[in-house]
């Protein structure tokens, strides 16, 4: 017998890939630590209110949870937090969310406090070797009305006393301490810079006692960026610099930084959160690493010796939190066609294996929409990239001569990247019958130097351009309708969605979530982390306040007459509410079209599963009034103003 495959108008496809599959089959894997034959990873749990929870594999394969509820491992240093825990000889130090305090736990026990109630808080945390002490970043929220103080601490957890072993810098990261406990090196920066446009690396001598002493700076600088400070396992420094417009591998030779393996790719990401780890040590003479060239993900192996890099075959096409030891490898493994996973690598014999899977649940290929990575030409003669999704459906097909609307995606950050890796919610789409455009504007990661800097001064003239012609080319293609064009975005990627929609007459329908529309309020009203941020994406403010004004939708509301849906939440601390709130009741007297939800418990980004699937149902519902299509899905009705 043979499926039956049914005509229908896109966007009235019936898939299976529904917002309760999204979250309840699907929780975020990363993170990972290895300790002897146990290896430690976080998993986000959308049903159990995002809890971040870890998790530990024995050497049987069993697994089981080490922190149970309440608990949920979480910093909440420069708000994105990273490095929430860290785990020697079994035993275990976590940040917990809720408190910010520092527990240990050892298998089997109930978490321990190590640290007092304050207003500090803690990331990037590190055992000393011979487990006496804790190396960490400290942010200190003690004092109301000024900014947050950062440092590298020790901690001595007997009695949970700090000696603070670096300071004066504006951020710190990354303490690493050598195998013998004798060095330590950390990444430094000060404000206006971000992590990825100039860092600086430090090194001093850490004695028995806990204190640093010969602290002295080995690299970094102007237009260098940092990242990754690792030691080899015979006590080689190695870190990342982006020196030659790639983030490659370098190496500490005492007294200059010699390359290893130059290659034309990007080795690591954007420095938003702690612990990320692009490359890992396999042995003395071999490094594991993570490559992007192009927007594409390789797994690569570098023989130290030789300089000489050689490719590893893997089924997956994204890579992350490399882990190395015992010559085995264990790192997040993401393909377009499948959920993510945790994986282990044997890289001599090439034996792969799984060791936990983002969903037990497996979607039908016949649902699943292949990607192609495209490339197209926008302003000032340059191309940019993006992430092309065709509509899929074994089920359905379109009535002769329609074409799908098209959905653009602005990834946040800005400074971030559009992933090949499985997306549910992107399949959400294309299996209801809508092309998605996950777009690369300049100013995105994994393209070098060069390209990321394309977005400094033009936040708000490039990314929407970008955004705007690969839309355009794929119409210009014949691939999709013109007239059914729709722009989404999370946080940065809102702001991109709302000038869009304001300063361009391209889009029909957009949706931000948690977006920015009054770039002035975000100048005065973010964190200690992105204070700043703005300083090289528009310009420093005051002093180029028209610049802000110029670029803020809200101040051009009267250029505004599309549709637009608003989510956020209510306890975002990165964009407050009131970025949407103002904008909404500027549209409301306007008479555009729009609609708003906030969401209470939330803050910068949906963690709970409820508010995921309400989310994603209120937006298709949007966009079924606003292009006039009837859903296969129930979904219970959104007020809509001026509809």
């Amino acid at each position: 017998m043979t499926n039956t495959v049914l005509l229908k108008p896109y966007g009235e496809w019936k898939s299976p890939i529904t917002p309760a599959y999204i979250t309840a089959s699907t929780i975020g894997l990363g993170s990972i630590q290895l300790d002897g034959q146990d290896i430690y990873w976080l998993e986000g749990r959308p049903e159990e209110k995002g809890r971040s929870v870890l998790v530990r594999r024995g050497p049987d394969g069993v697994l089981s949870d080490v922190t149970a509820p309440p608990f949920n491992v979480r910093s909440r240093v420069h708000e994105y937090g990273g490095g929430a825990y860290t785990v020697r000889q079994g035993g275990v130090y976590f940040v917990n969310f809720s408190d910010q305090r520092i527990y240990r736990v050892a298998h089997g026990e109930e978490p321990a406090p190590v640290t007092p109630e304050s207003a500090l808080r803690y990331a990037d945390l590190q055992v000393t070797p011979d487990g006496a002490g804790l190396v960490l970043v400290v942010e200190d929220h003690g004092v109301e009305g000024r900014e947050p103080a950062n440092r590298i601490a020790y901690l001595d957890p007997a009695n949970g006393e700090l000696r603070t072993l670096a300071s004066g810098h504006d951020f710190y990261a990354a303490p690493r301490l050598s195998p013998d406990g004798r060095s330590l090196a950390w990444l430094a920066w000060s404000h206006p810079n971000m992590p990825w446009d100039e860092t600086e690396l430090w090194l001093g001598d850490l004695g028995p006692d806990g204190t640093l002493t010969g602290a002295k700076k080995l690299a970094g600088g102007p237009e260098e960026s940092l990242m990754q400070p690792e030691w080899s396992p015979e006590g080689v420094l190695y870190f990342l610099s982006d020196r030659t417009d790639w983030w490659n591998l370098y190496r500490w030779d005492g007294d200059r930084a010699r390359a290893v393996g130059a290659l034309q790719a990007e080795i690591g990401y954007p420095q938003w959160v702690f612990g990320q780890s692009a490359y890992a040590f396999l042995s003395e003479e071999r490094v594991i690493a993570e490559a992007t060239s192009a927007g594409l993900s390789q797994l690569l192996s570098l023989d130290l010796r030789s300089g000489k890099w050689r490719s590893l075959e893997t089924p997956f096409q994204v890579f992350g939190s490399l882990q190395a030891e015992e010559g085995r490898l264990v790192f997040v493994a993401g393909r377009p066609d499948a959920p993510g996973e945790i994986a282990a690598l044997d890289p001599d014999s090439m034996a792969l294996t799984t060791l936990k899977r983002a969903s037990d649940d497996s979607v039908d290929p016949g649902y699943i929409s292949t990607p192609r990575s495209i490339t197209f030409p926008t302003g000032n003669g340059l191309e940019a990239h993006a992430i092309y999704y065709p509509p899929a459906n074994k089920d359905f097909n379109a009535p002769a001569g329609e074409k799908p609307p098209l959905l653009v995606f602005s990834h946040g950050g800005p400074t971030a990247s559009a992933s090949l890796a499985f997306q549910p919610k992107v399949q959400f789409w294309t299996s209801r019958g809508f092309a998605v455009v996950d777009v690369n504007y300049g100013g995105s990661a994994g393209y070098g130097r060069a390209y990321r800097q394309r977005l400094y001064g033009k936040w708000g003239i490039v990314d929407v351009d970008d955004c705007t012609n690969a839309a355009r080319d794929l119409v210009q293609k014949g691939e999709v309708d013109g007239q059914r064009l729709a722009i989404r975005g999370g946080s940065a990627g809102g702001y991109t969605t709302l000038a869009a929609l304001t300063f361009r007459d391209v889009f029909k329908a957009g949706a931000s979530y948690y977006g920015i529309s009054d770039l002035t309020l975000l100048a005065g009203e973010t964190h200690k982390f992105e204070s700043r941020y703005l300083d090289q994406m528009v310009g420093p403010y005051p002093e180029r306040k028209d610049r802000y004004e110029a670029r803020s939708p809200i101040h051009h509301a009267d250029r505004l007459s599309t549709p637009v849906i608003f989510l956020h939440g209510l306890e975002d601390e990165v964009v407050p509410p009131n970025q949407a709130e103002i904008f909404v009741d500027v549209l409301k007297v306007k008479g555009v079209p729009v609609a708003y939800l906030g969401f209470e418990g939330e803050g910068h980004g949906f963690r709970q599963s409820e508010t995921i699937q309400r989310a994603l149902e209120a937006e298709l519902y949007f966009y079924s009034k606003v292009f006039g299509f009837q859903p296969a899905d129930e979904i219970e009705p959104v007020k809509i103003w001026n509809i």
